[in-house]
């Protein structure tokens, strides 16, 4: 009893070492990759044949099918590729993780992996301390790759059993199709359960290369990890967008309808693979399973790829859009942080986000300057009604995406550029924010002023209160502009200018304003107007503020 729970223990320490150091390996990669990855993703998928290389390319970089999955649904949900691409993306990706099992097969049956694994981990420590240079980030690369050799070679010391002592394994050999159907169970549960097919590949090759696992066996498991990597596209659908999770339902059924496929021809299947690789199986069997992973979802993206248009067609009509998904609160469109995504492509999703922030808030100006130019009681209190639910939107805008931030922040894969990125997107939303709130404070100062006096925006005054809004609104536009596309030095000085001259005009209005009271004017109606005056004013600091954070 005692030694097999030792047995048990050791298989669940060295699953779990593997596991972590496919983590940090996966971390390492993205961190130091920097923004590289979500321009792979955003300029790549054109059609379907880049989508397809893309994925490959994601999820050979970050050894991760899931976590090229969970970004394409995050990316639909966010609007920033298509359904199309999505599935261009996925069919990628399930060709990619392939890259995981070569690598086992090729280094961790043919030298001792802990002569490399421990040679690596020194180097990877090392470059920890270069922190002013980027080759810091790569780290935990190099450390991610040691802990994941010597994961696997616990792994093969604590599943190195006697074949006799896993005779039960053969008798699913001996049920036929039955036990190919158990074998395929086997490695979609395992596979749900750990979250890695990669690791599953491993614990596979490991067990069929000590002769725990018949060709045929091993092969039934190796499909059916395709089906469990399924459950992050999945899990990371709940609560997302109708196209995000359509992109997941895309996922489950494309791996499960090509296992389907795979076990209707499995004999001449494991022939074709057998007639590729030289050699018997029982020779080099983790070759052939590492042929046979990638021989299988080649040939599934091959079948399915010239259907991408009529899949989602057919999905779009399955899975259709709930009424209640459109209503007048905001939700943020992106996933919620994940260890296994790299940190930049939060922020790529949160900028388009702001973008749409800063939309809203301009509907907020113009509400305000409607009013002022319509100069209409009644019409003015329909704006504010209006105003009054675009800034309760903006506000939830800015706590969904500040929240976000915050846990984007605290990722393992988020580098100091990164964090300092986090920071300024943050102040942004937030000055974006306090505009939303001085827009609303001058909308009601209007209000008290037309209350106050019924006249016309023609009259001098009035108009010069107009085109003083209209001065910041037309600031506001350009920091619009520089949220979307950048700012240069050049543009940062002109705003320093523009700045100076609202400043400028405020004085002059305030001015103006005193003289009218010591003329005999209505003094609390011109308080009102020098309230007004200051409180465009304060919108223009919150404008300066949004470019500075620039």
């Amino acid at each position: 009893m005692l030694n097999f729970a030792g047995q048990v223990l050791g298989f669940a320490g060295s699953l779990c070492l593997l596991l972590f150091g496919m983590d940090m390996l996966s971390n390492g990669i993205q961190k130091g990759a920097g923004n590289n990855l979500h321009k792979l993703l955003g300029h790549l998928t054109g059609n379907r044949i880049s989508a397809v290389f893309t994925g490959i390319a994601v999820t050979a970089i970050i050894q991760s099918s899931g976590a090229t999955t969970v970004m394409v649904v995050s990316f639909v949900n966010a609007e920033i590729i298509s359904l199309t691409q999505a599935i261009g993306i996925i069919f990628g990706a399930n060709i990619g993780t392939t890259v995981t099992a070569w690598i086992v097969s090729f280094f961790g049956f043919n030298f001792s992996i802990a002569s490399a694994a421990i040679p690596l981990f020194g180097v990877g420590f090392v470059l920890k301390y270069f922190r002013k240079r980027r080759i810091h980030d790569f780290a935990d690369c190099f450390m991610g790759f040691a802990l994941l050799f010597m994961g696997l070679g616990f792994l093969k010391d604590a599943l190195s059993l006697k074949p006799e002592s896993m005779a039960f394994l053969a008798e699913f050999s001996n049920l036929g199709f039955l036990g190919l159907c158990i074998g395929v169970f086997i490695g979609a549960f395992v596979t749900a359960l750990i979250h890695s097919s990669s690791a599953m590949t491993a614990i596979v090759l490991t067990m069929a290369a000590n002769g725990s696992l018949s060709w045929e066996l091993s092969a039934a498991i190796v499909l059916g990890s395709n089906i469990g990597s399924t459950i992050d596209a999945v899990l990371s659908a709940f609560n997302a967008s109708v196209n995000a999770k359509r992109t997941a339902a895309v996922h489950v059924a494309f791996n499960v309808t090509g296992t389907l496929l795979a076990l209707c021809v499995f004999k001449p299947f494991l022939h074709f693979v057998d007639f590729i690789v030289p050699g018997v199986p029982k020779d080099n069997i983790t070759v052939h399973i590492a042929m046979l992973h990638t021989i299988f979802n080649l040939c599934a993206t091959l079948i399915f790829i010239p259907f991408v248009n009529q899949i989602a067609f057919l999905v779009t009509k399955l899975i259709k859009e709930r009424p209640e998904e459109k209503d007048e609160h905001y939700r943020l469109p992106a996933i919620l942080p994940s260890s296994h995504i790299s940190a930049d492509l939060y922020s790529f999703q949160i900028e388009k986000e702001i973008s749409r922030m800063a939309a809203r808030v301009m509907e907020l100006f113009d509400f305000a300057g409607q009013t002022l130019l319509e100069c209409n009681v009644s019409k003015s209190e329909e704006c504010s009604e209006k105003l009054g639910k675009a800034r309760n939107y903006v506000d939830e805008m800015n706590e969904a995406i500040t929240d976000f931030l915050q846990k984007c922040s605290r990722l393992p894969t988020a580098n100091k550029a990164d964090r300092n990125h986090f920071t300024r997107l943050i102040q942004i939303a937030d000055s974006l924010n306090n505009l939303g709130e001085e827009c609303g404070s001058v909308m009601r100062s209007i209000e008290k002023y037309f209350q106050r006096t019924h006249c016309a925006v023609s009259s001098d005054k009035e108009k010069k209160l107009y085109d003083y809004l209209d001065l910041v609104r037309i600031f506001y536009e350009q920091a619009c502009e520089f949220i979307a596309a950048g700012i240069s030095p050049e543009q940062k000085l002109q705003s320093d200018v523009l700045e100076e001259k609202i400043d400028s005009v405020k004085k002059e209005l305030k001015k103006s304003s005193r003289k009218r009271i010591e003329s005999g004017y209505d003094v609390k109606t011109e308080l009102v107007y020098i309230d007004i005056v200051r409180k465009i004013e304060k919108a223009g600091d919150c404008v300066y503020t949004i470019v500075q954070a620039l």
